[in-house]
């Protein structure tokens, strides 16, 4: 599977400033390695705390949710 770093950058939501940013298959490598979530996977607003745990993931989409 070939990466589309350009047209993945046109959706990437993640505000850090990342060398995998745009490249989703490293990125998420990198995340799962630290027990981690993906910037991309929480709200605008949560993904800006950089807090990438999985408990803070769950927290923002249970109530995300109700």
């Amino acid at each position: 599977m070939e990466c589309r770093k350009s047209e993945n950058l046109k959706g990437c939501t993640c505000t850090a400033g990342c060398s995998n940013r745009g490249i989703c298959c490293l990125c998420v490598s990198h995340h799962r390695e630290k027990g981690q979530i993906p910037g991309c996977f929480f709200p605008s607003d949560a993904e800006k705390t950089y807090d990438r745990s999985i408990e803070y993931f769950i927290e923002v989409m249970s109530k995300k949710l109700k």
